[in-house]
């Protein structure tokens, strides 16, 4: 899935939408022996950072070992999931990877940073009106950012290896302009509430999905 999430944030860095494209059958669960062939980063979860294989990519988390889901890094027994999978008796082992979704809080959380550090990269910047950050590139996802004269922000999480997502910021730019502002039951700088602009960016973000799809297989 080349979009995991969307977010729009006001000019003052609020959070007034954002979708995720997270479905639990993208989840892949599999049978693993020792050692263990994929390499995982701890932090405050256990992410795949190389050996893709199987559907499982480099960006998932480790969900569940034995089909015992894991709070953050551990088991349920409060075993540290890294440490049991270090344990040669604890092979073969059924690992579930798949990508996290994020809590509304963390959410407004990451929309608050982001804005800042927004702001922050633009006074760095040795370019005059420097337009800020436009990609934001990690091991485990990228960020594009397109932000309008307005100043309110178009955010986009996709998969690591997606390339340039210039046109579907400036088409989801264009939905957020026919159908929110557009709409005479909404005020400026809320978050978005309306029915058609949630099915057209759904239909956007699927033809995005189908068009990278279609490139990848050629």
């Amino acid at each position: 899935m080349a979009i995991q999430s969307v977010f729009i944030l006001n000019k003052a860095g609020g959070l007034i939408y954002h979708t995720d494209r997270y479905n639990s059958k993208n989840d892949v669960e599999k049978t693993f022996g020792y050692p263990l062939d994929i390499v995982l980063k701890e932090d405050d979860k256990l992410t795949v950072i190389f050996g893709e294989r199987d559907g499982i990519k480099v960006g998932f988390s480790l969900l569940a070992v034995n089909g015992e889901e894991l709070s953050n890094k551990q088991l349920p027994n409060g075993t540290d999931a890294l440490d049991f999978l270090k344990d040669p008796n604890n092979y073969p082992v059924s690992l579930k990877f798949g990508r996290i979704k994020l809590k509304t809080n963390e959410k407004i959380m990451f929309a608050s940073m982001f804005h800042t550090l927004f702001a922050i990269s633009t006074k760095l910047s040795p370019e005059q009106k420097s337009s800020g950050i436009q990609v934001l590139e990690t091991e485990s996802f990228k960020l594009h950012c397109y932000q309008t004269a307005t100043g309110v922000k178009f955010l986009v999480l996709t998969d690591p290896k997606q390339g340039p997502m210039d046109n579907f910021l400036k088409r989801f730019h264009e939905l957020y302009t026919d159908y929110a502002l557009k709409n005479p039951f909404y005020s400026l700088e809320m978050p978005i509430r309306c029915e058609l602009f949630d099915t057209n960016l759904q239909k956007t973000m699927e033809q995005v999905e189908r068009a990278t799809t279609q490139y990848s297989n050629e």
